[in-house]
């Protein structure tokens, strides 16, 4: 396999097959965002594309799961995606499932066919990083797009049979906007009805437009007990009717949650509670990292 440049993938796809077919991201102008500044965006050639595939098959003997990076490799036509999951398939029939990021604005460029292509020739995931359900914070982080939007292509996504991986962050509306974060991100999962909720916590690394706002005091980080009343927030704001795998237990939280919606709410909302009593419950700033 070849790659180019620092590769990015979700934590559910560690043991997946990374195939990059495009470099960097499209849109690469979130604030908090450093994942692909290093990079051009740029659609990789298909053919080097396809000869990775060969490579690893005559590498590994099985592959189970196969993700499609860089940042959004949805923006892909049908067409050049159609090829690259042809040949996934005649290569490794045992493939379970493809993989990959998308943003909103590439799934509303999808039509509903379209969609359901991807899904009947293997693409069982979707992974959006929605961040928040906050028009404000949507157009302070420079996202791209709003509210209504990610809810659209949420459901659109959902509607298709493909599942829906959605990723917010806890801490993005800073100490001024935490609680519409809250309550917009959690009204926002009701309306989406996605398959599965991914909180991170914000971590800001060197060198994003939002670490300038945060040295002159525009932005405040929250502290790790405004982080778990903020979540305690978002929680009680949710209310999905079908089931939703709701993970709060990556490397940057404070407190790990793993449950599903509704179901484990209450169960989540008491941990939190807890947490609130007692800071020992908290992950050490030390233990945290992206």
């Amino acid at each position: 396999m070849r790659y180019e440049g620092n590769i990015f993938r979700p934590p559910s796809e560690a043991y997946s097959l990374i195939l990059q077919v495009t470099i960097g991201c499209a849109h690469n102008q979130c604030t908090f965002c450093s994942m692909f500044k290093d990079k051009t965006f740029r659609v990789r050639n298909q053919d080097e594309v396809l000869e990775d595939l060969d490579m690893a098959r005559r590498r590994y003997r099985r592959v189970d799961r196969i993700f499609l990076a860089d940042g959004d490799a949805l923006v892909l036509s049908n067409a050049k995606l159609m090829r690259i999951l042809n040949h996934i398939n005649r290569l490794f029939p045992e493939c379970e499932r493809v993989s990959v990021y998308g943003s909103p604005q590439d799934v509303l460029n999808k039509t509903p066919e379209e969609l359901k292509e991807l899904y009947d020739n293997g693409v069982g995931i979707i992974y959006i990083g929605a961040e928040s359900g906050s028009d404000k914070v949507l157009k302070d982080i420079c996202k791209g797009v709003t509210r209504a939007q990610l809810i659209e292509a949420v459901r659109k996504i959902e509607a298709s049979g493909i599942k829906a991986s959605v990723t917010f962050i806890s801490g993005m509306g800073g100490r001024d906007g935490w609680e519409d974060h809250a309550i917009q991100t959690g009204t926002m999962i009701s309306e989406m009805e996605p398959s599965y909720v991914g909180l991170l916590t914000l971590m800001v690394e060197p060198g994003v437009p939002l670490e300038a706002d945060i040295r002159s005091g525009k932005f405040q980080v929250l502290t790790a007990e405004e982080v778990v009343a903020e979540t305690l927030l978002m929680l009680k704001n949710i209310d999905v009717k079908e089931k939703c795998v709701f993970r709060s237990n990556h490397a940057s939280n404070y407190v790990s949650l793993r449950g599903d919606l509704p179901r484990d709410k209450d169960k989540m909302i008491d941990m939190l509670r807890r947490a609130m009593k007692d800071h020992n419950m908290l992950k050490d700033e030390r233990f945290r990292m992206l």
